[in-house]
């Protein structure tokens, strides 16, 4: 079946179950991530894996849209605001989730590179069910922008973390006869690539759009950045979510109104390119691992929620932050996915080759990991909803931002 017959299906059930989790007071973006999940192998398989290799290409496309309204958020006044208690937080509830869960996994299994290496794992948050939380529910105020900050940030120091424990752990296995700079050269060169690549684009971006006003050139010519620097992203091998978020950074922190303008134009289509890639994520989802993860999984489930909200908590009083983000910040930054997948193949690979210890946790890491994503998934944008509803912060968002 042609390509664009599954992308039509997947806006039509998509809508359908946002409008029916809405029904029950749950964010549409449950209701999209279920209907993905009853139409990919674990149901129906209308939504082959065949299929989904195909359209992967949209999800690239959505996870830079989300980057752009990450970036698009953090202004300098705003930051500012924060200081330093930003990095704070932002380190608390990183370590706070890779200490937790790799003390939980050692506990359970009593090897400590098992532990360590689901401790690196631990630190990454998914941002596009964040967002599209924050989106649909129009939310502003000073837990939103902190949300947008962390989960923005977040992923670039959970592959830096990542990065060193993977190495530590290598040379445990199989001794001291790597490199440990040769690899963590890669990564180095990955995360400032993107930041130099996105930057470039951004001052590029905002050159053309300073001078367009009407709506359909704004769209038109932003989506074309996006689309460009994601493409670029993937070819040298940089992050794209980092490429374009620091795009959107250059972009509102140089031409602030044209990127209001570019922000609210991209805004007329966000709901469509969420509804289709959180439909596309559901369908990858695996009900059939679940039974796989076992006790592993249970432990990480529950180390990490704990060591994120808890260390949110603690780098939010250390920062002095209001009481507003020490309560409610970590129940905004459970969702995981993407970085946490990304990862957990690349571990596969990385120690897969190891001998007996690297193949039992290359296999080990990517069942749990797996598993796990459908709890965090579905429990996350929940989560999200909960915090900016206690906050006081739904609704807020005006309808102009510039």
């Amino acid at each position: 079946m042609d390509i664009l017959f599954f992308i039509g299906l997947a806006l039509i059930c998509g809508f359908i179950g946002g409008k029916l989790a809405r029904l029950v007071k749950l964010p549409s973006v449950v209701g999209y991530l279920l209907a993905g999940l009853l139409l990919g192998n674990s149901v129906f398989n209308i939504f082959s894996l065949k299929a989904l290799d195909r359209i992967s290409i949209f999800s690239d496309f959505a996870l830079g849209i989300v980057a752009f309204i990450i970036g698009s958020e953090m202004r300098i006044s705003v930051i500012r605001k924060f200081g330093k208690g930003i990095l704070i937080i932002l380190l608390g509830e990183s370590f706070g989730a890779v200490l937790l869960v790799t003390l939980g996994v050692y506990f359970l299994t009593r090897q400590f590179h098992i532990a360590l290496i689901f401790g690196a794992l631990a630190a990454a948050t998914a941002p596009a069910g964040t967002v599209a939380v924050l989106q649909e529910y129009k939310s502003k105020g000073v837990l939103t922008n902190t949300i947008y900050a962390i989960v923005g940030l977040d992923d670039g120091v959970a592959v830096v973390i990542y990065v060193f424990i993977a190495a530590f752990v290598k040379m445990f296995l199989i001794g001291s006869q790597i490199s440990f700079i040769g690899i963590i050269k890669g990564p180095v060169i990955e995360i400032l690539g993107s930041i130099l690549l996105g930057g470039l684009m951004g001052i590029i971006l905002g050159y053309f759009l300073r001078k367009l006003h009407r709506k359909t050139e704004i769209l038109a010519v932003s989506l074309g950045g996006i689309l460009i620097c994601t493409g670029l992203s993937n070819y040298f091998k940089f992050s794209l979510i980092l490429a374009n978020m620091s795009l959107a950074v250059v972009f509102t922190n140089i031409f602030l109104f044209a990127n209001r303008r570019a922000y609210e134009a991209i805004n007329f289509i966000t709901t469509s390119i969420f509804i289709v890639f959180f439909v596309i994520a559901g369908a990858h989802l695996q009900i059939k691992l679940l039974p796989a993860m076992g006790l592993v999984g249970l432990i990480y489930i529950v180390s990490r929620s704990v060591g994120k909200m808890g260390g949110a908590h603690l780098g939010a009083v250390m920062a002095g932050a209001k009481p507003v983000i020490r309560k409610y910040l970590g129940l905004g930054l459970l969702p995981q996915a993407g970085v946490a997948i990304g990862l957990a193949i690349l571990a596969t690979k990385e120690f897969g080759t190891l001998g007996s210890e690297g193949q039992h946790l290359a296999v080990l890491v990517i069942n749990t990991i797996a598993a796990t994503t459908i709890f965090f998934e579905i429990i996350g944008p929940i989560t999200t909803k909960i915090a900016i509803s206690k906050a006081g912060e739904i609704g807020k968002k005006k309808t102009s931002r510039y």
